[in-house]
């Protein structure tokens, strides 16, 4: 495996994502699966069907202002979107990502990024790499109570295997 065929891509965008391009208000009856396919489309109508298992949304300032509509999140992960790297976050987007098992994390120099780039993330240790640009970054890894509620898909799936005995 050579370096380009390691991680994920970055589709870069800039300050104030808001959740109605994330999963937009007017669609709402729609079934999750195809109301991702309209995910950011009022910014990039290419974005639902380039995305791909693994790839990373790096973003400016206030990454998922707005409503409170969890669509939003569940709209990238359906996506496959591995994480979301931004600035800073809107707090309920935050919370309903980190919910629903969908990495969001702070990244100051989100700005260094292009679209296209390659990134390896390492959300335990807190570390970007990007493989195209030959730079490596730290950024403030979550606690570990919250990966491991990551790792166990979210949630609710943290609460029903917590339930069951199994936590680590």
């Amino acid at each position: 495996m050579t370096a380009a065929d390691r991680g994920g891509r970055a589709f870069v965008f800039g300050d104030n994502i808001d959740t109605d391009v994330l999963a937009p208000g007017s669609l709402m009856k729609l079934s999750p699966q195809a109301l991702a396919t309209h995910c950011l489309e009022a910014i990039d109508p290419t974005f639902a069907g380039a995305v791909r298992p693994g790839d990373l949304v790096v973003a400016g300032a206030n990454f998922g202002l707005g409503s409170s509509r969890e669509q939003a999140a569940v709209s990238l992960k359906l996506l496959g979107v591995q994480a979301v790297l931004a600035t800073s976050f809107a707090r309920i987007f935050w919370r309903n990502a980190i919910n629903l098992g969908l990495p969001a994390l702070v990244f100051p120099q989100a700005a260094d990024i292009i679209d296209g780039d390659r990134l390896v993330l390492d959300t335990a240790s807190g570390r970007i790499e990007n493989l195209t640009q030959n730079r490596s970054y730290a950024i403030q890894a979550l606690p570990d109570h919250l990966l491991q509620m990551i790792t166990d898909g979210g949630l609710i799936p943290h609460l029903k295997r917590r339930f069951q005995g199994n936590a680590a």
